[in-house]
């Protein structure tokens, strides 16, 4: 976040990192209470937001590469989670589609989800446009520079 805009506070950086922090420890510690790694929990996530794919396009999205896909995968299929099913376009492909979720994946995140809730009710509807404004573009815009990452067009020089 750039802390060179007018109106942010000093500290916005700080603070824009401690959220993002307290989302990473929260969907760690809810993969932990479901005994699930978390990747496989942002993989089951990927999969339940964006439908069937192929191993490679889940590895894309996940950021891993195929062999540790693979096992993602393998992990997935074996809890019930997920079923690798042939591809209608091509038999050689493989089509990885969500199945089940997590039985105490409800129960884990009820907690957080009313204590955001909570957080959501102290805004106008106004003020929630565009707080899911920004969720919308802030998603773009980080899956833009992870894409670039990915593509070596974001690493910095050494």
């Amino acid at each position: 976040m750039s802390t060179d805009q007018p109106g942010l506070p000093s500290d916005a950086s700080r603070i824009y990192r401690r959220y993002l922090s307290a989302v990473m420890l929260h969907g760690h510690a809810g993969a932990r209470a479901c005994d699930l790694g978390a990747t496989d929990l942002y993989a089951l996530n990927i999969l339940e937001l964006s439908g069937a794919m192929t191993p490679g396009e889940l590895a894309t999205r996940t950021g891993l590469t195929t062999g540790p896909t693979t096992r993602l995968i393998d992990r997935l299929e074996q809890a019930g989670y997920v079923r690798r099913t042939p591809s209608p376009d091509d038999r050689r492909k493989v089509i990885v589609e969500p199945v089940g979720r997590p039985a105490a994946l409800d129960e884990v995140m009820a907690p957080a989800r009313q204590r955001i809730g909570n957080v959501f009710g102290r805004y106008s509807p106004e003020q929630l446009d565009v707080l899911f404004d920004y969720f919308a573009q802030a998603t773009r815009a980080y899956q833009e520079a992870a894409g670039d990452l990915r593509a070596g067009g974001g690493t910095p020089a050494r």
